[in-house]
């Protein structure tokens, strides 16, 4: 496929995901191996309200899903097929980016609480066709708190339509 280069500014420029499930708020750097992204636990969001009561954490899927979109950053800025690329409307485009095929492993070894500052860093371990192999990383104060192994593609659009 002919990649083409993207610049943005925002997060919401790179992904379809809106709040209250976009759960990065800015990129912090991009470029062919890797992307490093920051995100604030506010305790406002929905996650944390239930998870739990008197003991606020993030949840590890949460922290999955931070690394994914991370990853579909990266794609999107650096591996996107299409020339023109439109966020708002996601079948405008004819791929879906950063689908989560496979997730290989996840460690956790802290919390992450209200008032913590996340980075995330994702480096493209290979890319096999459409298969993009990811490795993520979690950080609080430097201190790491989630590692974790896994894989997206991109795929048509249609095929997420149902």
């Amino acid at each position: 496929m002919n990649y083409h280069h993207h610049n943005f500014d925002s997060v919401e420029k790179y992904l379809h995901h809106r709040k209250p499930y976009l759960l990065i708020d800015s990129v912090v750097s991009v470029d062919e191996q890797s992307v490093v992204t920051s995100a604030k636990i506010t305790g406002d969001e929905f996650f944390i309200e239930g998870h739990f009561p008197g003991a606020p954490i993030l949840p590890g899927a949460m922290m999955q899903e931070m690394t994914t979109q991370s990853a579909g950053v990266l794609i999107a800025a650096r591996y996107n097929p299409m020339e023109e690329f439109n966020t708002a409307d996601p079948f405008f485009n004819e791929y879906a980016l950063g689908v989560l095929v496979k997730v290989k492993h996840g460690r956790f070894r802290g919390f992450a609480r209200p008032g913590d500052e996340l980075q995330i860093t994702v480096t493209l371990k290979e890319k096999i066709g459409e298969v993009f192999d990811f490795r993520g990383l979690i950080t609080v104060d430097g201190k790491k708190i989630m590692q974790n192994e896994f894989q997206l593609t991109n795929i048509l659009s249609k095929t997420l339509q149902g």
